[in-house]
């Protein structure tokens, strides 16, 4: 079998974490069976779709590097298909026009909730007769069978079976001739050929109301696998209480792609005890027969954990361009200091995100406003003031402003004045920083760079003169 799974999402929001493990799941069932991952969106809701959402689903899938094989195809560029088929289940009996006004449904249902019973379309339009009515634009139901059962095998959930009593006669084409989502989902899939629909579980109630248009438009249908909802830590669906975001808003938070699609593809799915899996072993390793049918809870805290397991593993050139883009979104002028590929070789160790990186590498490029009292009632003291003017003294002679040389003047101050290393540092840290931690001394004067570092550790020197009554 040539495998064609798709990912078909709406431009009515920005793509969630849900949608994003959905095309994870997708891209690699097709990718581990060679086949093909298509890009299809479903643009249809007119009133809800914007521009903005389809760029920003875009955006998110190209980050993610879940690239499509064929596609992004526009459900409004295949308008004439739906009504082509629309026309056909009408020809063939298996559709029909329904005049109901809105007035007149909404009080059928409310009959029906009356009696206690469920509200459903009750068919009143299968059989009308006469003249249409005057000024409606009559929208087209599908004739759902009334008796059997619909059947099938859920990749994920096992075997399912439901009643064709309990479904009603769903429309198919709004009154604009629009198609639904239902009816155009099923005429996709078959036009493309999709072989399994892989989506969440809140489509479970979609799918035998679509193998029943399947079987009416005399077509085998695709197999389907519905995989569980993703939960925040308190158990309840995942949402914006639980800083449920676009997946774009993890890269601006400085996460690495790789951590985020790790992360997603553990939710309902494991292999073993691993936890780490490169995209290669995703590829090699996954099925959707593997997916737990109970929902996953999505973990910032792991998140963190796998995305600095990848920073720390990344190439410090690749990361140093992303650090650079997290320092324009901070307003940071970048400008004559150090290349942020340093940056990244220096602080991948000391933080879980890019963001984090760049909050605490922010010192190299902008002097701080204020010295942290603290560090300066422990480190800025009046014995702080020789070591602070020696090592001042040998940096501004130093040639070499390198981490070796640097550790070296430091180290040789220390010694001068008979002084273990962090009675000389310390003061130094505070001085260049304006607090009490940082990397190690010698690359945290580094970063700072040579002039930046001299006028750094005046200020400090004046300040401990001040403490000490000293002009």
């Amino acid at each position: 079998m040539n495998v064609r799974t798709r990912f078909a999402p709406s431009p009515t929001g920005l793509l969630h974490v849900g949608g994003a493990r959905t095309a994870l799941f997708c891209w690699l069932f097709a990718r581990r069976r060679g086949g093909a991952f298509v890009l299809r969106i479903e643009d249809t809701d007119r009133e809800r779709s914007t521009q903005a959402s389809m760029d920003a689903i875009l955006d998110g899938l190209r980050w993610l590097g879940l690239d499509a094989d064929e596609g992004p195809f526009f459900q409004t560029d295949r308008l004439p298909l739906y009504r082509e088929h629309v026309e056909r289940l009408l020809h063939d009996g298996k559709a029909y026009r329904c005049y109901c006004s809105r007035e007149e449904l909404e009080a059928m249902r409310d009959a029906q909730r009356a009696r206690g019973e469920k509200p459903r379309y009750d068919g009143r339009c299968r059989h009308r007769t006469g003249p249409s009515p005057a000024g409606v634009d009559p929208v087209v139901r599908f004739r759902n069978p009334t008796e059997g059962q619909v059947v099938f095998e859920d990749l994920v959930r096992g075997p399912a079976a439901f009643d064709n009593r309990e479904l009603d006669d769903l429309v198919i084409a709004r009154g604009d001739g629009m198609p639904t989502y239902n009816f155009g989902a099923v005429v996709d899939d078959l036009d493309m050929g999709i072989t399994h629909v892989i989506r969440g579980d809140d489509h479970v109630m979609n799918t035998p109301r679509q193998l029943n248009l399947v079987a009416a438009l005399g077509a085998p249908p695709p197999r389907y696998a519905h995989v569980p909802m993703i939960l925040g830590p308190d158990g309840q669906r995942l949402s914006k209480r639980h800083g449920a975001v676009g997946v774009t808003r993890f890269r601006d938070d400085g996460y690495l792609p790789e951590a985020l699609l790790n992360h997603l593809v553990r939710l309902g799915w494991s292999h073993g005890d691993r936890e780490i899996f490169s995209r290669e072993e995703m590829i090699e390793l996954f099925d959707v027969a593997d997916v737990n049918r109970a929902p996953a809870s999505f973990d910032y805290d792991k998140l963190g954990w796998l995305n600095q397991h990848y920073v720390r593993q990344a190439d410090p050139e690749r990361l140093g361009a992303l650090l650079a883009g997290q320092f324009e979104r901070m307003g940071i002028d970048m400008s004559g200091g150090a290349a942020p590929s340093l940056l990244a070789r220096v602080q991948r160790e000391r933080a879980r995100t890019l963001a984090e990186m760049a909050e605490k590498s922010r010192f190299a490029f902008e002097e701080y406003v204020e010295f942290d009292e603290r560090a300066v009632k422990k480190h800025l003291r009046p014995a702080a003031l020789e070591p602070l003017e020696a090592t001042r003294a040998r940096l501004h002679a130093l040639a070499d402003w390198e981490p070796a040389a640097l550790h070296a003047a430091v180290a040789e101050c220390a010694e001068a004045l008979s002084l273990n290393l962090g009675k000389v540092a310390q003061p130094l840290r505070v001085a260049l920083t304006g607090a009490a931690a940082s990397p190690a001394i010698e690359l945290t004067l580094q970063m700072v760079g040579r002039d930046a570092a001299l006028s750094r550790i005046d200020r400090a020197i004046a300040r401990v003169r001040e403490r000490s009554g000293q002009s």
